[in-house]
């Protein structure tokens, strides 16, 4: 079975709109560098033909890898937001033990960014907190160890 990619509708929007740049003007931009890097003569020893054509394949690869997941895509619904539980595509404001306050939006794998506090459903943190409600506390089975925080509030962005 194909692995699913849980996406928001405004990523799947993103992702359109990337491979059809990739599709298009990256497209010509790659294909105008290798005629350009021919045009040197032998492509045996022309570094220039080399790097076009390195270009070539990591465009070839970032279609494929879109095209994979536009075709596996599930597109995360607002199931929890009538309920105020955690679910994908909400954000939920927790405390720890020591009285700190964070803030994480929860979303799916391909669009998780923990530097940009976006956590994926599948991490440690995600796993624990989805289905939870303010007030309610939860355990996070870290790979550092357990720790226990508590669902403040949980809201959803438009």
């Amino acid at each position: 079975m194909a692995k699913e990619f849980k996406i928001t509708s405004l990523r799947l929007a993103d992702l359109e709109k990337e491979l059809n740049y990739l599709k298009t003007t990256r497209e010509r931009e790659i294909a105008a560098m290798i005629a350009e890097a021919r045009s040197y003569g032998d492509l045996s020893e022309n570094s220039e033909y080399d790097a076009a054509k390195n270009e070539q394949a990591k465009l070839y690869g970032r279609i494929a890898e879109i095209e994979d997941i536009l075709s596996h895509a599930v597109i995360i619904e607002d199931e929890n937001e009538a309920t105020g539980r955690v679910g994908l595509g909400c954000t939920v404001i927790v405390e720890d033990a020591n009285g700190n306050r964070l803030s994480y939006r929860i979303t799916g794998s391909q669009e998780a960014n923990p530097m940009e506090g976006k956590l994926s459903d599948d991490s440690p943190f995600g796993r624990a907190c989805v289905g939870k409600s303010a007030g309610e506390s939860f355990t996070v089975n870290a790979p550092n160890g357990a720790y226990t925080m508590k669902v403040i509030e949980v809201t959803r962005e438009g």
